[in-house]
């Protein structure tokens, strides 16, 4: 009882005291005096305290000693995480909040208080240290061989002689922080910290694998032991630090250590190595990040790396990099969005086309398995120019229609990643998952359904054709030299070829059947640059009106038959799905999408089943509550603005 009685009083002090969060050496504590009722709240702790202990030990008079303690009460959302620097170097406390005064009454218990007391009578004498700013210190010489596996060291200030009035500082795991990466120097690059081996991350943030393996589909797979080519898929936003920097605003509420680079790219090393993907889509790649450090790491890890930076004076952008021992490289494709002229594609956003060949386990015999294209993309962020988001989107799968599209006319399996920065059931998330889209009219805005501007007095509207026919894409988002079938059996000369035979002897010579009609056919052709010009023109308008004719409906259709990997909503939870949180609002603008097969459509949605393509199981997503818990994006666990979406697939595995 009277140990109980001891640990309240000094709760209901840390409780009087303001500013819950001040952070230093409590310097103003000295030469101060307390406030009377403080005082004797010491006095009566500090009786208590010293009482219960055994009569052969004794409290060296001291003003203020630092204890080093252990403890497992930290959970996820209630942590207060400073730098790792700061953690190694400073002598400085962190208060605790006011909301954490419940946790102190079953950390201070009377063992703890015992164990505190005797450490401090074992020593010989006092030392003092200064520290800046602040009254001469008795050090004590930190205990750390009770600390344990998992649990954080915590500095213990004592004042006034009172092992229990704590103030806490939290530090890292001991084992969660390595030493120096004793990697390959690099030049004028910062060193940062290797990846730890123990991954707290999806523990912390409660994201589960689903299992979708026993899906009637894939059971129906099994029973027939037809093998498959297994492989992981991971999407992830890391946040490009340059992007960090320009953009603080967004990020007021991070503690700034946490927005260091060289704290947040251990986090996402960790979080990448611990989940192992085959295939890895990230976007904000930067690019000196990307050759210097980044890159580096993943051939270490077994990848092969490759890598778009945006255009213009853009510094980051997107790679693509997949395990060399599952994958081979077929085909690689990078894409520029920006076209000069256009407005509707004025932006400097890229993507990257890949298609692989899947590397089959020797001892299958005569197996084979389908190559595979995977896509990797950064839509434009700006909510007000869905023009411009669509018709980067267009671009991108025709791009993936000319590598996907095998010699028959169909297409290989398809995995397509990115940042769409669009809303799931928005026109644009539609359009790649119903694969059409009717556009003529829409509000700009409307199309990424990021935000609401129907209040505005003027909004862009959507007008049909999208873009130019100069952009050699067709409104069912083809190249126009590949969307046109070839006709078997019939020798075809161009059109060049041909005009420069239209003034020989033999073409200006009247057929004998060809019936005479005065002023039409009895003139003989006279060859001049102005006919030869006005001929030309009429030509090129008769192409552009016959390419026009199919846009001016204003519907833009695709046939690769593209499903989400996730469904965007928990119904555990009852809440929606989010992957970022843009100033504290949580949404879903990242996506993994992957070839199926259409069954049927109800009310304008296309239904899907698995194919050759099938989808295994995937990383749980988050809703924005929990988030809110963890402080948001970035956190001292998670360090994008961004979730990593992950996903596991089965393809196909064929006899020859």
């Amino acid at each position: 009882m009277a140990d109980a009685f001891f640990t309240y009083r000094k709760n209901v002090l840390l409780a009087k005291i303001p500013s819950p969060q001040i952070e230093g050496v409590l310097a103003a504590t000295t030469g101060r005096p307390l406030p009377e009722e403080q005082e004797v709240l010491l006095q009566q702790g500090l009786e208590e305290g010293v009482g219960n202990l055994p009569a052969s030990e004794s409290v060296p008079a001291v003003r203020k000693v630092s204890v080093t303690l252990a403890s497992d009460w930290l959970e996820g959302s209630e942590l207060l995480m400073t730098s790792l620097s700061d953690l190694n170097t400073s002598p400085e406390v962190t208060w605790c909040a006011d909301q954490q005064h419940s946790e102190l009454n079953t950390l201070a218990s009377s063992e703890l208080q015992d164990h505190a007391v005797a450490e401090l009578a074992r020593l010989p004498a006092e030392e003092t240290v200064t520290v800046a700013g602040s009254a001469p210190w008795a050090a004590v010489v930190p205990q750390t061989d009770h600390q344990t596996a998992g649990c954080a060291g915590i500095n213990v200030e004592v004042l006034n002689d009172d092992p229990a009035v704590l103030a806490w500082s939290l530090a890292c795991e001991a084992e969660t922080v390595p030493p120096v990466l004793p990697a390959q120097p690099i030049q004028d690059a910062v060193s940062f910290y290797p990846v730890p081996t123990e991954v707290p991350y999806h523990e912390i943030l409660w994201r589960d694998w689903e299992d979708l393996s026993v899906q009637p589909c894939v059971l129906e797979q099994v029973s027939k032991n037809t093998p498959l080519f297994e492989f992981r898929v991971m999407s992830y936003n890391i946040l490009a630090q340059d992007l960090v920097e320009q953009g603080l605003d967004l990020y007021v509420h991070c503690h700034p250590d946490i927005l260091n680079w060289n704290y947040r790219l251990p986090n996402l090393l960790q979080e990448i190595q611990h989940w192992d993907p085959d295939v890895l889509c990230l976007q904000e790649v930067q690019e000196n990040h990307y050759w210097e450090q980044l890159e580096p790491t993943f051939k270490e890890m077994g990848f092969t790396c490759f890598y778009k930076r945006r255009t213009g004076t853009k510094t980051d952008g997107c790679a693509v990099c997949y395990k060399h021992s599952r994958f081979q490289l077929i085909s690689l494709s990078p894409i520029e969005y920006f076209r000069p002229g256009l407005d509707v594609l004025n932006r400097d956003n890229v993507g990257l086309v890949l298609l692989l060949q899947p590397v089959l386990p020797e001892g299958l015999g005569l197996k084979a398995v389908s190559p595979l294209c995977v896509a990797n993309t950064h839509v434009l962020f700006n909510p007000r120019r869905g023009d411009i988001k669509l018709a980067q989107v267009a671009l991108l799968l025709a791009e993936i229609d000319k590598i996907a599209r095998t010699t028959e006319g169909s297409y290989y399996p398809v995995i397509l990643c990115g940042d769409l920065n669009s809303v799931p059931d928005s026109p644009l998330y539609k359009f790649i998952r119903n694969g059409e889209l009717s556009y003529h009219g829409m509000p700009a805005w409307k199309v990424s359904g990021q935000e609401d501007f129907s209040q505005q007095l003027y909004s862009r509207k959507l007008l049909a054709p999208l873009w130019p026919s100069s952009l050699g894409v067709t409104d069912k988002c083809q190249y126009v030299t590949l969307c046109q079938p070839k006709k078997l059996g019939r020798r075809e000369y161009s059109r060049d070829f041909l005009l420069q035979f239209r003034f020989c002897d033999i073409a200006c010579e009247r057929p004998p059947q060809l019936v005479l009609l005065e002023g039409v056919t009895d003139a003989k052709p006279v060859a001049s640059a102005r006919e030869h010009l006005a001929v030309t023109a009429v030509l090129k308008r008769h192409n552009s009106l016959s390419f026009l004719g199919k846009q001016c409906s204003g519907v833009i259709q695709h046939g690769l038959n593209l499903t989400s990997v996730y469904s965007h909503f928990l119904p555990q939870r009852g809440r929606p799905e989010v992957t970022t949180m843009p100033m504290g609002l949580g949404a879903t603008v990242d996506y993994i999408f992957y070839s199926a097969e259409p069954v049927e459509s109800k009310a304008g949605r296309r239904l899907y089943k698995d194919g050759a393509l099938k989808l295994l199981g995937r990383l749980s997503l988050l809703s924005e509550d929990v988030l809110l818990m963890a402080n948001g994006l970035p956190n001292p666990f998670c360090s994008s603005d961004h979730l990593c979406l992950l996903a596991s697939f089965g393809l196909e595995i064929s006899s020859l």
